[in-house]
């Protein structure tokens, strides 16, 4: 027997992450918690924009995170990561493009997904 689930319940946890992440953080390594973020950060926390949930690229569904377009550095260092987090909580983390970012210059972050696959 083949295994599945219903759309609705992967849209609930990509929900979760656009109701709740109030924050993205350019990084230059993986923060392992909210906390963390400080150690990592090579940005502020800008605020982040979504898309409404879509079926995935490969089957699933995926959440579209908005262009942020330059977003102050505030550390030098090579970026490495993307974090989403609320105003207490780390909520998700993505690897980047390695990229030399100075302080005072900006960033920018291009649309990415975060896609959840189906049931396999």
């Amino acid at each position: 027997m083949a295994k599945w689930q219903i759309d609705a319940m992967l849209d609930a946890a990509l929900t979760y992450i656009s109701t709740n992440a109030t924050q993205l953080f350019v990084c230059s390594g993986q923060p392992a918690n909210y906390a963390g973020i400080a150690a990592v950060a090579l940005t502020g926390g800008a605020v982040p924009s979504f898309q409404v949930n879509a079926n995935g690229d490969a089957g699933g569904r995926k959440l579209a995170v908005d262009e942020e377009a330059d977003i102050t550095v505030t550390a030098t260092g090579d970026a490495t990561h993307v974090a989403l987090a609320s105003a207490d909580t780390l909520l998700y983390v993505t690897t980047c493009t390695l990229q030399g970012l100075t302080s005072g210059n900006t960033v920018t972050v291009p649309t990415w997904d975060i896609e959840i696959d189906d049931a396999a």
